[in-house]
């Protein structure tokens, strides 16, 4: 094992999949395993989470399952204590829980409005506002939050609570690693594109999700292990002078414009 994460425990929300196939939390789970450090795997459902924590423990990793549900805020507190008392300390969260969400502004019911925002942007200010106390604890740590393309620019065609969550994230994270940086703690954001995993695979046609793939200028399809590896070096001390920082894993679709690419959509 390269050990880049040797003696750290993180913390990884939603660290299980959706449906068949690999999500980027399970992903990002595996990889800090593989990478040496302890992983707490916390999710609503501990069934999506058995097959993440199968992956790792048959690699002869060291990780755990606890249940919660991170828009509850003494579940939040919970879940950092249980990584305290099963592994020492807190270095690491990876902060990956995320829903979409039918509606434009002039048709999304709030009830719909207020589901997405609490699970997408509230979820992570509890987690982060229990597992920064702990990261000064153990001498510092990373948070790693993630956000979309959406949150960038405009986009997400009628998921408007989707994309408002995922720019309130970028606005968590920024402020986030202003308010602690001489804590000793990273706060990063991951803004993936159109990656193809079980959150998504449900809700795309074949042409859709070609069409997609041909967007980006590397015209390839993205999926969880993409993002995985980019939350390992934001985790890593490989990345100790990075904070604040929005990470597009986009193929470089935002480097582009639609219009700039219909010569290369072949």
């Amino acid at each position: 094992m390269p050990e880049r994460l040797k003696g750290k425990v993180a913390i990884v929300t939603g660290a299980g999949s959706s449906g068949p196939g690999v999500g980027t939390g399970k992903a990002a789970a595996v990889l800090f395993a593989r990478e040496g450090a302890s992983v707490l795997l916390v999710d609503r459902d501990v069934g999506q989470s058995a097959e993440t924590l199968d992956t790792i423990v048959g690699e002869g990793g060291e990780a755990s399952i606890l249940a919660a549900d991170v828009s509850n805020e003494e579940e939040c507190e919970a879940m950092v204590e249980a990584a305290a008392e099963r592994y020492g300390a807190v270095h690491i969260l990876f902060n990956n829980v995320g829903v979409l969400g039918r509606g434009s502004v002039v048709d999304i019911d709030s009830e719909e409005w207020d589901r997405v925002l609490a699970i997408n942007l509230k979820g992570m200010m509890l987690t982060s506002k229990y597992a920064i106390p702990g990261m000064i604890d153990s001498g510092g740590g990373s948070i790693i939050n993630m956000s979309s393309i959406d949150g960038l620019r405009g986009g997400g065609f009628g998921q408007i609570a989707y994309s408002v969550s995922k720019g309130g994230v970028i606005a968590l994270t920024t402020s986030l690693a202003v308010q602690h940086g001489r804590d000793n703690i990273r706060v990063n954001c991951i803004a993936p594109g159109h990656l193809y995993t079980p959150m998504v695979a449900g809700h795309l046609t074949e042409d859709g999700r070609e069409l997609r793939r041909r967007a980006g200028p590397l015209g390839t399809e993205g999926t969880a292990w993409d993002v995985a590896w980019a939350a390992v070096f934001l985790a890593s001390d490989e990345a100790q002078w990075v904070s604040g920082v929005v990470l597009p894993v986009d193929a470089g679709l935002l480097a582009t414009t639609p219009l700039a690419m219909l010569p290369h959509l072949r």
